[in-house]
């Protein structure tokens, strides 16, 4: 039974990040056959994956058709991100009752190479540095079935989010928003710590609005 779990557990992994990193496009079919091949697991703990992914909102299956990666639509990513907003505007509350002058450093240190990469241009770099403060903030806060909430809706929005950090100028207005945040959370203002998330996340929300329009973003 254990290797059962670990074969799932490994399946189901390596097709997230591979579906993560768009190795799989949304409405793409996921045939059991290539995936048994290429992640050298059984039938039974492919489908198994493909349910767990199911559950996560990455993966759709549809009877008689197979399983296929979901296609998320603009209007889905703004309710999905305004539940996002709640949750990590709570996490960040919550970092700012229980960080640690260690923990302070590490956000001062990140937030100081994000500067950098704005400065330089390094805007990929800047989208990954993001991804970290927003991690550190949920490692820092220790809320562990906020964390487990948040890394669902995550998963599902990642196509979109990397399409708005490498929009022009994005970085320009959410860095300051990120200095704020880390500001609140080092003078241990759970208050502030919490306004300041939502109003970043708010943020996104509005760029995500003005895109409905767009050709190729539903």
């Amino acid at each position: 039974m254990a290797a059962e779990n670990n074969g799932k557990a490994a399946a189901r992994d390596a097709l997230r990040t591979a579906i993560l990193a768009g190795e799989y496009t949304p409405g793409e079919r996921l045939v059991e056959a290539q995936l048994i091949e290429r992640f050298g697991v059984s039938r039974f703990n492919i489908r198994l994956a493909l349910q767990d992914l199911s559950g996560e909102g990455l993966v759709e299956i549809q009877r008689n058709r197979g399983a296929q990666v979901r296609k998320i639509s603009l209007a889905e990513t703004i309710e999905i991100t305004q539940v996002r907003m709640v949750l990590e505007g709570l996490v960040a509350a919550q970092a700012a009752t229980r960080v640690t002058d260690e923990e302070a450093s590490e956000l001062d240190e990140i937030g100081l190479l994000m500067r950098r990469a704005v400065e330089a241009g390094e805007f990929r770099r800047y989208s990954d540095l993001n991804q970290q403060l927003h991690a550190l903030i949920r490692r820092i806060a220790g809320h562990a079935t906020a964390d487990r909430l948040i890394g669902t809706l995550r998963a599902q929005l990642a196509r979109h989010q990397f399409m708005l950090s490498l929009l022009p100028g994005r970085p320009m207005v959410s860095l300051p928003q990120h200095d704020r945040i880390i500001a609140a959370i080092r003078e241990r203002d759970p208050k502030e710590a919490e306004a300041a998330m939502r109003d970043h996340i708010a943020s996104v929300i509005e760029v995500l609005r003005s895109l409905e329009d767009a050709p190729g973003l539903h």
